[in-house]
């Protein structure tokens, strides 16, 4: 039986490769936490902003 892939342990993906280190994970935190989430996104709101929707 064979592996369907194999890679070099070396080998560097082109995109989307994971945290080399500590640091840059703790700055990709710090990056997600500042993020929308989708349903901000739809509402067009921002977290820690004082909005509310119309009552109709």
């Amino acid at each position: 039986m064979t592996k369907k892939h194999e890679y070099d342990k070396n080998d560097v993906p082109d995109n989307s490769s994971m945290a080399s280190d500590l640091e840059e994970m703790d700055q990709l935190g710090r990056q997600m936490e500042k993020m929308r989430t989708n349903e901000q996104l739809r509402k067009h709101r921002e977290p820690g902003t004082e909005q509310y929707e119309e009552e109709e």
